[in-house]
């Protein structure tokens, strides 16, 4: 019953990202959808145990972690470095697993979940502020850009 709450709420927060977010907003529900997309099919093929180290979660974990790190370098916006800080925080679990055997399987389960359930509301607020900017008529970009504008030509130059 967790899990599917847990789902539903994931999936409300992508939808909306998906229909009024930014580029970085929809970037992170596409990260997000592409983990959840990995977990079922590794969960199709392989059983859940947490008695040794998941090689099939940290995989997709670091992807987690590195997608949303990359995000956050180039998003002009706060909450990506958060998202990609609670991405990384997983890794520790498989960390933990692999230097203690002896963790319980249940302490590790939950430090790799646990932070999972921050990024639906994350991504909904960061969605709303952006909505938010744009009533206001802000014009800020989504992204930071590394190359400078180039300046257009006029006809009688």
């Amino acid at each position: 019953m967790r899990m599917a709450f847990f789902l539903a709420f994931l999936l409300v927060a992508l939808g909306y990202a998906a229909w009024r977010g930014g580029g970085p907003e929809r970037a992170m529900a596409a990260i997000a959808l592409t983990m959840v997309g990995a977990d079922k099919m590794l969960h199709a093929f392989v059983p859940v145990e947490f008695a040794s180290l998941d090689t099939g979660h940290l995989a997709i974990d670091l992807f987690g972690a590195s997608a949303t790190t990359l995000l956050a370098l180039f998003a002009h916006r706060f909450w990506p470095m958060c998202v990609a800080v609670l991405h990384i925080l997983p890794l520790l679990a498989h960390t933990s697993r692999f230097l203690d055997v002896e963790i319980h399987p249940a302490a590790y389960l939950t430090m790799q979940v646990a932070t999972s359930w921050l990024i639906p509301p994350i991504l909904i607020l960061a969605t709303w502020r952006h909505q938010r900017r744009l009533a206001r008529g802000d014009s800020e970009p989504s992204w930071y850009i590394s190359s400078r504008r180039s300046i257009p030509r006029t006809a009688n130059r």
